[in-house]
């Protein structure tokens, strides 16, 4: 790392210091951490998610604002307490050895818990041995590996960069490291047989993948495939059929020792994404980069907010509890103006959180106890969903009853979630 790399992350705004004194007899506030690398070498046919391709003459400006940014969060004492850190994107192994850059100064930059998991997530065509061993030198523990499907023709319509042999690759490598990995898989995409989806649901169980996201192919404005789809010149996915496979990925990795924990997410025991968990459990998260979302307790957002000068809305009848923001932002701004009034804003109220804290359990394989339901005010809703056999209200092994969905429930994921967000 350079000398003003290391400056940009140590260097005090004005006014910061006194304020991390005064918050020093504060207990840190556990806040994983996410970064948002917004460069990709090809942008994909379905993919909505912001990142720039090509772009490469930026690489080094934007790890040098990503740590400015990280460094200025810090002296609010928001990093004292880090115990997961995700690089997402984009596809961060597109910086090549800046990534590497990247990474250690954010070890310098956050109080990284000694057992954090930090994630890394690539995509074959850029899975090189010599980068996964710099990052691993570094302290990355994980990788998430884009394969979506094992099938060149599905790859194709994918508009994906990489063919299935530089998949089984990338797989190499990471096996090769040691290193646990995770891999995505994509099904109902128009095109992909049920003998396509069983040979790559094969291999995926094959490959040494401790965990394995399986995630139905949705159609986003704006992107290629969608204009595809309204052109004619591709079906439009069949939703029985993307549950059909969604079913037969999950008997396929529960026999393989990987049960679904979560919506879209399979792994061995002890090897759940401990990041995502904490999207999915309310807990508080911090992005850095363009387009990073993040969420932390009121109380730490507005002590940010006021030592910022950010405008806050006024109280409601119950005061806010949670703050949620993304910074929208392009490349080139960020790289002019790295730290910004965060927007759009979103305060929930307690009532607001305890629903939306519901809803995210409902996501989770082990459901929601029934009595986090009752305070939420939603029991008669999932009692409704309950009748439409979506849920069912069963004890666990230590006898305590939770909500789980059912397999049309999981299914039907998004009419549970909404039916428990709107009820009042």
């Amino acid at each position: 790392m350079s000398a003003g790399s290391a400056a940009l992350i140590t260097a005090p705004s004005s006014g910061l210091a006194s304020r991390a004194a005064e918050a020093a007899g504060r207990p840190p506030t556990r806040v994983a951490l996410y970064v948002h690398v917004p460069f990709c070498l090809s942008k994909c046919a379905y993919c909505d998610f912001y990142s720039e391709a090509g772009e490469a003459q930026h690489h080094s400006r934007f790890v040098d604002a990503a740590l400015f940014e990280a460094g200025h969060w810090s002296h609010y004492d928001l990093l004292d307490d880090v115990p997961t850190l995700y690089f997402g994107g984009g596809t961060p192994t597109a910086l090549g050895p800046e990534l590497v850059r990247l990474v250690e100064g954010l070890m310098l930059t956050s109080g990284l818990r000694p057992d954090a998991e930090v994630t890394v997530e690539t995509n074959p065509e850029v899975t090189d041995a010599a980068l996964v061993a710099a990052l691993i030198a570094a302290g990355v523990n994980r990788f998430s590996l884009g394969v979506q499907s094992f099938d060149d023709e599905v790859l194709r319509i994918l508009g994906r960069c990489h063919d299935a042999e530089k998949a089984r690759e990338a797989i190499r490598i990471l096996r090769d490291a040691g290193v646990s990995f995770s891999i995505d898989l994509i099904c109902g995409i128009p095109g992909q047989s049920v003998g396509s989806w069983e040979a790559t649901l094969e291999e995926a169980v094959a490959c040494g993948a401790r965990h394995v996201s399986v995630y139905p192919l949705s159609i986003e404005d704006g992107t290629p495939m969608a204009s595809a789809i309204r052109d004619g010149h591709l079906a439009e996915p069949d939703p029985d059929t993307a549950a059909d496979m969604m079913l037969a990925a999950e008997v396929a990795l529960a026999v393989a020792g990987m049960p679904r924990y979560e919506v879209a997410s399979y792994a061995q025991p002890g090897h759940e994404a401990r990041h995502n968990l904490t999207y999915w459990t309310g807990g508080a998260y911090l992005g850095v980069g363009p387009h990073g979302a993040s969420m932390l307790p009121f109380d730490v957002f507005e002590r940010v907010a006021d030592a910022e000068g950010w405008p806050t809305p006024g109280a409601v009848d119950e005061p806010w509890t949670r703050a949620r923001f993304t910074r929208i932002t392009t490349l080139g701004e960020y790289l002019r103006h790295p730290l910004a009034r965060p927007e759009p804003l979103e305060l929930l109220t307690a009532a607001q959180v305890a629903r939306e804290d519901v809803m995210l359990g409902l996501r989770l394989a082990r459901g929601v106890e029934a009595g986090a339901a009752e305070a939420a005010g939603v029991t008669e809703v999932l009692a409704d969903l309950a009748e439409e056999g979506l849920l069912t209200l069963d004890p666990d092994e230590d006898g305590v009853p939770r909500w789980r969905t059912t397999q049309r429930g999981w299914l039907l994921g998004n009419r549970v979630y909404g039916a428990v967000w709107d009820a009042e």
